[in-house]
C-alpha cells in the first residue's frame, strides 16, 4: 500500500488529490509544520530534504510533485490521469506541472520562505513586496498560453489540475485577487465539484 507524506495549506494537496482520483489503495499521514515534524529524525528518514510530499511506495520513495503525479498517473492508468500512450502530450503535461515546480512555487516561496536565499531581513522583505507581482504574471502565463479549459490539457482530467488547483489557492494569500484570472477561477470552482477533491479536503482539514 502506497503512504503518503504531507502537510495542510502545502503543495502536498495535488498529490493527495490525485492519489483520491486513481482509486489506488492509500494511507495519508499528516506532518506537522508548526511542530517542526518536517525536521525531525524520524521523518528525515523518509525525506531528507525535508519537505513534503513524500510517498512510500514497495519500491522505495518518490519525493517532488511533479514526479509523485506522474508516478500516480502511471501506476493507475485506468483512472486516465495522463496520456501515457502520446509522448508530445505527455511531455506537455510536464513541461505544466513543471513550471509549477520550478517557478510557480518559487514565487509563493518567497513569502514566507525567504531565508532560503538570503539571511538579511531587509531582502526578506523585498522578497515578499515581488510575491504579489510573480504570482500575478505567472497567472497571467498560464491564463493566456497553458489553461486549455475546461481543464488544463483541455477536455482530458489529468494530474495537472489538482496541481494548478492547489497553486490557484494559494493567490488571494500572497495579494493577488483571483478574479483577475477568469479561466483558473473557473477552473478551481470546477475541481471544487469534483467528490474527490472534497475527501481530500476532508483528509487534510482531520
Amino acid at each position: 500500500m502506497l503512504t503518503l507524506y504531507f502537510a495542510p495549506s502545502t503543495c502536498a494537496l495535488a498529490s493527495l488529490i490525485a492519489l483520491e482520483e486513481s482509486g489506488l489503495t492509500f494511507e495519508a499521514r499528516k506532518i506537522s509544520f508548526q511542530d517542526n515534524e518536517q525536521r525531525s529524525p524520524e521523518y528525515l528518514k523518509i525525506n531528507p530534504k525535508g519537505r513534503v510530499p513524500a510517498l512510500v511506495t514497495d519500491r522505495g520513495i518518490v519525493t517532488e510533485t511533479p514526479a509523485i503525479l506522474s508516478y500516480i498517473a502511471q501506476t493507475a492508468p485506468a483512472a486516465r490521469l495522463a496520456p501515457l500512450d502520446d509522448p508530445f502530450e505527455f511531455a506537455r503535461l510536464q513541461a505544466f506541472n513543471n513550471y509549477l515546480c520550478s517557478t510557480v512555487h518559487v514565487n509563493h516561496a518567497h513569502k514566507r520562505r525567504g531565508s532560503r536565499w538570503a539571511d538579511d531581513p531587509a531582502a526578506h522583505e523585498a522578497m515578499q513586496a515581488k510575491v504579489p507581482q510573480t504570482m500575478a504574471e505567472s497567472f497571467e502565463l498560464i491564463e493566456e498560453t497553458m489553461l486549455e479549459g475546461p481543464w488544463v490539457m483541455g477536455e482530458q482530467y489529468s494530474v495537472a489540475d489538482p496541481y494548478l488547483f492547489t497553486m490557484t489557492g494559494w493567490l488571494r494569500g500572497d495579494g493577488v485577487d483571483p478574479m483577475r484570472f477568469a479561466k483558473a477561477t473557473a477552473h478551481y470552482a470546477r475541481m471544487m465539484d469534483r467528490p474527490a477533491v472534497q475527501r481530500a479536503l476532508t483528509i487534510e482539514k482531520g
